[in-house]
């Protein structure tokens, strides 16, 4: 029987996807696989017996991959489940940016007492008007899941959409509208939109890309739009910014003592994945993910490991191996198969970073002298045989 232990309430949309081999356990130490939504693990030590963490969203800030990497437990990602519920609430962004509707309904309540208040509308409403989206540039920064949906949908309402991203998958850009633009270069983006969506992850590379020196290439009146990560944007320049009228709204979803004290700024209480939809998504893909991995070896949206997937074995068994990503590991490891007689009828092996990962499907099931032999190589984190 395999245990689940879940950090945070997981939708039982995706629980229930558990069959009879898993139990739900409350402890900690005892499960073969977590599950995860918004909880710091970052202080959390894991049991030898943990061989995976699931996050049912995108986002893994709160994961410490490398340290769990070097333990030997794989971490997973959500990736498109909540693109849909992103995308949604980030038109909702742009309209908002256009059109100062969070003004007008304030005016609106302000007024709420007045019998006459539909004069009075009828005469001050051209102070909330703004103008529309239709033919505007929007340049959307990051084609992943998400930023990709935003691009299609943008330019089916009729804005001018440039994307740009170096990393764009094979599949990203099959998805992407032939109306989008891909560009090669972000400050393209950054001088000539009206508007600036960002769906970069957080990384050293990307945190406070959105620079006092980027801002100053920007068009004056843009409106720049944010839910990524707020850290992404350096907000004390956005707050000089929105103050001197360079950037007409910065629309963020990451509320913090600085955003909420922005004046201009549309902040939004974390909403962008929040959808009944979205947390059964997430929380099914993260289960179906979990249980490929400890029921086959499969890897599919790790963060800290390489993708890797041999379907469900036929041999006699299935060997895997999580191991440093350094010259001669594989050699050594059919050596020892090799010397016990084991022929191996299937092998893959991928490389991601610092850290690897070989699957191997074995004519027979080795021993457990064979196991511990693989394990004790220099540069092995763990051994698991299917």
């Amino acid at each position: 029987m395999k245990t689940i232990h879940c950090l945070n309430a997981i939708s039982r949309y995706g629980t229930d996807f558990l069959t009879e081999d898993y139990t739900l356990t409350e402890s900690l130490g005892e499960a073969d696989g977590i599950l995860v939504r918004s909880a710091s693990m970052h202080d959390m030590e894991l049991g030898n017996r943990t061989l995976a963490v699931a996050r049912a969203g995108a986002g893994v800030n709160n994961i410490p991959l490398e340290k769990f990497a070097e333990q030997g437990v794989v971490v997973f990602n959500t990736p498109g489940a909540n693109a849909n519920a992103v995308k949604e609430l980030v038109l909702a962004g742009l309209v908002l940016a256009s059109r100062d509707v969070v003004g007008g309904i304030e005016w609106c309540q302000s007024m709420k007492e007045e019998p006459d208040i539909a004069k009075l509308v009828e005469k001050g409403k051209k102070a909330f008007a703004g103008c529309e989206i239709r033919g505007k540039k929007l340049g959307v920064i990051g084609l992943g899941a998400i930023g990709a949906e935003v691009a299609n949908a943008a330019a089916a309402l009729g804005m001018e959409v440039y994307g740009y991203d170096p990393y764009i998958s094979v599949n990203a850009a099959w998805m992407l509208s032939r109306d989008v633009k891909h560009i090669l270069s972000a400050d393209v983006i950054f001088r000539e939109c009206d508007y600036i969506t960002l769906h970069v992850p957080l990384m050293d590379t990307t945190k406070g890309m959105v620079s006092r020196q980027v801002i100053s290439e920007m068009k004056d009146g843009v409106a720049v739009l944010n839910f990524s990560r707020d850290l992404l944007v350096d907000e004390d320049a956005m707050a000089e910014a929105l103050n001197s009228g360079k950037v007409r709204k910065y629309v963020t979803d990451f509320p913090n003592p600085k955003s909420v004290n922005m004046g201009g700024a549309i902040v939004i209480p974390h909403l962008g994945a929040s959808t009944e939809e979205s947390e059964d998504n997430c929380a099914k893909m993260a289960v179906m993910e979990i249980m490929d991995y400890l029921e086959n070896g499969n890897i599919r949206n790790s963060v800290n490991y390489p993708n890797c997937d041999m379907g469900v074995c036929k041999a006699a068994a299935r060997i895997t191996v999580l191991h440093r990503n350094i010259p001669n590991m594989i050699g050594q490891i059919t050596a020892i198969l090799a010397g016990e007689g084991i022929n191996i009828s299937d092998m893959t092996n991928k490389s991601r970073d610092k850290f690897a990962y070989t699957m191997m499907d074995l004519e027979q099931c080795p021993n457990e002298e064979t196991v511990e032999r693989i394990g004790a190589v220099d540069g092995v984190l763990r051994v698991r045989v299917l």
